[in-house]
């Protein structure tokens, strides 16, 4: 059996001015920090402060030995260095890398002693991208850092949600294997489905110091269903095993997320000499690009089900990576699963994330979209980075391809789009290599090879042909960033795209995140340090113009942070309810972003400190099983029944026409059936006002607001306005009669609310009571008459009288009147 000796946990850090104890897995920046010679860098501008880190070489040593039983062989495994390394044992070289994202094995066994010095020195991620830079020549990307130019997590040279905080370290783990004979070096099991029956194409790859017969045993739940032989001299084998009668794993709402225990043992006639173990499941994966009377379709099929994929795109959750556990992927993707979510975007300037991400999302039935790591830039295809893409990929698809949840591979993060849509190709070295070959011939060629279960499409956006717009909206996959960066929200009804892969809207985070990483005072939307948290280009003058249409400038930084957290609620409201509606046309949504990974205003749901955001819970809203929502559509207005449950939805649709302040001026009912997974459109009937459009933003003396009801509490407002532009509150919001109690219960408080008139988009801020409570809605809506309770949580009592806090808990009314 393979004999293995961990070696992480303390080593020594050294650089030119630096001898300090270290932790493995790690990195310099929280080694540095765990000892104090570096200030936080997430507070106020102190990322500056620290960018010194990542210009300096480094190296990490500690005493090792090998003091396990005598091995033919004996191995060092690194899980992952970052990035550019140096491995020497007793001043021998055993190793170079060049790659964050590859898994690295020296074989040390002359070398290594019964007292030997392990040094792994680090040299700078800046000069190896520069230098490669200045060798292969210069190429067009999308931020001003040379992160194509090395196999790093390109995030850590700063996004327009990110700090440029540049790593190095030992990661991921760290071991001494030790073996005999033989151990498997490889194990690639592809499952699939077909309706009854699943089927297991397993490939098992050896690695020798003997040349004899051996043969792997392969067992599901502990039952053998077959034998694989190895002659003397093979180096891998491969078998389709029939299994019949499996329970198939199925995503989130098309039934139970089913697992195997898969086991492969390696044996030399009776002896296990080394055995591979994981969970797998048997499902099977399409998606259907087929062309139809408008473009090319993009519906995802799991089992054979066509699926409205609800998706998020997921970033690393820390920009210092080696600081993730199992526990924190684990609460974050079921908070995504909580919201609604049932698949997650891995995007490619992030990481191949580690497996317990991948375990998490298997156990959830939560899908995975997987990038290949490439975003915004012009990539070169020469030596030396070649042959790194093409190791890293072999790597990475062996090592996600026992996991069900991932269900598609994407060539990159909008490098063929941007190529051509920013003109790259007439910037200096726009003449040079720039990824097309990774893209369109070599990464479909691997995936093919190594995994042909799993779609692979070559971009995100992309219209799946040369000859086409990239980014389409009537072919496959779409980003849609006019709007936010140049067009307002609205404009998201303009198009129902196929599939939209990106959108978003920024807002702030939490006021508590934001305040304590911020020591400006006064703190102001525009003060140094806010400013300093905002990465995206004309951030905050693309917030300002956001509100512009909706509603008056606001009077503080509070009611900034009010107004700028309701418009991304309804920003993103307006796009999931349009596209939703035109399911199967329209075949999914994945929201920019789920998580941040440090205090910064960007378009997450979760913030830098693991927050909610008001729009978490809307997430959660818009993406539910059952949903209703008010649309214009050819000249009028229709309620869109949305069901993605397996049964139908059926029930008498009441619409009521109110006035500004509730009142109900007209009722109808309507009978109304919706099918399991589809949309039922139901006409408004017009009324007598001269009403042009739905919105759902501010109503105002001009707006009439829509109802619509069915049983189950399912309700759905829009606003009428006159023209298409909205008005300006100049007169005062009818008095919406709100009052607010609250109560002490174990574990919090419940905060009881109600309105005799209409009370719109109250918030309770529960971090301005203590900055560990928590409560379980954002955004909340009261016509005349109606109650709710939200219920408010934290680590200690809490006083019932903190609700009446300036700003705790507050409405849109009180926001325009100017307090709180």
């Amino acid at each position: 059996m393979i004999q293995s000796k961990d070696l992480s946990g303390t080593w020594q850090l050294r650089g030119s001015d630096v001898d300090i104890p270290a932790t493995v897995p790690g990195c310099v920046h929280t080694d540095l920090l765990a000892e104090g010679r570096i200030p936080d860098p997430f507070l106020d501008d102190n990322e500056h402060a620290v960018a010194w880190v990542g210009r300096e070489d480094w190296s990490y040593s500690r005493d090792v030995s090998w003091d396990g039983p005598a091995c033919e062989r004996v191995d060092l495994v690194f899980e992952g260095l970052d990035t550019v390394a140096r491995i020497e044992l007793d001043g021998v070289v055993v190793g170079e890398t060049r790659n964050m994202h590859r898994t690295y094995r020296f074989d040390v066994t002359s070398p290594l002693t019964d007292s030997s010095s392990l040094n792994v020195h680090f040299t700078s991620a800046y000069t190896e991208a520069e230098g490669l830079r200045d060798q292969l020549g210069d190429r067009p990307n999308a931020y001003p850092e040379p992160f194509q130019f090395i196999r790093k997590m390109a995030a850590s040279f700063g996004w327009d949600w990110g700090p440029t905080l540049v790593t190095a370290g030992i990661w991921r783990a760290v071991r001494f294997e030790g073996w005999n004979t033989a151990r498997l070096s490889a194990v690639r099991p592809l499952c699939t489905y077909d309706g009854e029956n699943g089927k297991l194409d397993l490939t098992a790859e050896v690695e020798r110091t003997r040349e004899i017969a051996l043969q792997a045993r392969v067992l599901l739940d502990g039952r053998e269903i077959a034998v694989l032989d190895l002659p003397a001299g093979s180096s891998s084998v491969r078998r389709e095993i029939d299994v019949p009668d499996v329970t198939p794993w199925n995503p989130i709402g098309y039934g139970d997320a089913f697992l195997y225990a898969l086991t492969v043992v390696l044996t030399d006639g009776e002896t296990e000499i080394d055995r591979w173990e994981r969970r797998t499941g048997f499902r099977t994966v399409k998606i259907d690009t087929s062309q139809d009377d408008v473009g090319t379709r993009f519906v995802v099929h799991v089992n054979g089900a066509p699926i409205f994929v609800k998706g998020v795109n997921w970033i690393p959750d820390d920009i210092f990576p080696s600081r993730m556990t199992r526990e924190r992927y684990e609460l974050r993707l079921r908070q995504a699963v909580d919201a609604g979510v049932n698949l997650v975007r891995v995007w490619g300037g992030g990481i191949y994330e580690d497996r317990a991400f991948y375990e998490v999302c298997d156990e959830l039935g939560l899908m995975v979209w997987q990038d290949f790591l490439f975003a915004c830039a012009c990539y070169p295809e020469e030596e030396p980075i070649r042959s790194e893409v093409l190791a890293e990929a072999h790597d990475n698809v062996t090592r996600l391809s026992p996991h069900p949840s991932l269900i598609t591979w994407n060539g990159n993060n909008e490098n063929l789009w941007l190529h051509e849509a920013m003109r790259w190709g007439s910037d200096p070295g726009g003449d040079l290599t720039w990824g097309s070959r990774y893209y369109l011939e070599d990464l479909p060629a691997i995936v093919a090879s190594l995994d042909p279960t799993r779609p692979y499409q070559a971009g995100s956006p992309w219209s799946d042909s040369v000859d086409l717009e990239p980014n389409s909206p009537d072919h496959q996959t779409l980003h849609s960033w006019e709007v936010w960066n140049r067009e307002d929200y609205l404009n998201y009804r303009d198009t129902a795209p196929r599939f939209v892969a990106e959108f978003g809207w920024q807002a702030p985070p939490v006021w508590r995140t934001l305040r304590d990483a911020v020591t400006d005072d006064p703190m102001l939307p525009d003060s140094p340090g806010v400013l300093h948290h905002q990465k995206a280009e004309d951030g905050n003058g693309k917030l300002a113009r956001g509100l512009e249409p909706h509603f008056p400038a606001p009077t503080s930084t509070e009611a900034w942070h009010y107004l700028t957290q309701l418009n991304q609620v309804r920003a993103v409201r307006t796009g999931i309810d349009h596209w939703r509606s035109h399911w199967p046309h329209t075949a999914g949504t994945i929201v920019w972003q789920l998580n941040d990974l440090w205090p910064v205003t960007s378009w997450a749901a979760i913030d830098g400190a693991g927050r909610y955001k008001p729009l978490y819970f809307e997430l959660r809203a818009v993406y539910a099983g059952r949903r209703l929502t008010i649309e214009p559509r050819d000249g009028g207005l229709v309620v869109a029944v949305l069901n993605d449950d397996p049964s139908s939805w059926s029930g008498d649709l009441v619409i009521e026409h109110r006035s500004a302040v509730g009142a109900v001026l007209a009722t109808v009912t309507v009978p109304v059936v919706a099918d399991a997974r589809s949309v039922a459109l139901v006409p408004v009937p017009e009324v007598a006002h001269d009403a042009a459009f739905v919105v759902a933003t501010l109503p105002s003396v001009r707006a009439y607001p829509h109802e619509a009801a069915l049983p189950g509490n399912m309700r759905a407002h829009a606003h009428y306005a006159a023209a298409r532009a909205l008005y300006y509150l100049t007169d005062p919001i009818a008095d919406a009669g709100l009052t607010i109690t609250a109560e002490a219960v174990p574990g919090g408080l419940d905060v009881h609310l109600h309105a005799t008139g209409l009370a719109r988009d109250i918030l309770l801020q529960p971090d301005r009571i203590h900055p560990d409570a928590t409560v379980d809605q954002g955004f909340v809506t009261l016509l005349p008459g109606e109650s709710t309770t939200l219920h408010v949580r934290a680590p200690i009592e809490l006083d019932p009288g903190s609700i009446k806090e300036p700003w705790v808990v507050t409405d849109l009314a009180s926001v325009l009147a100017g307090h709180s």
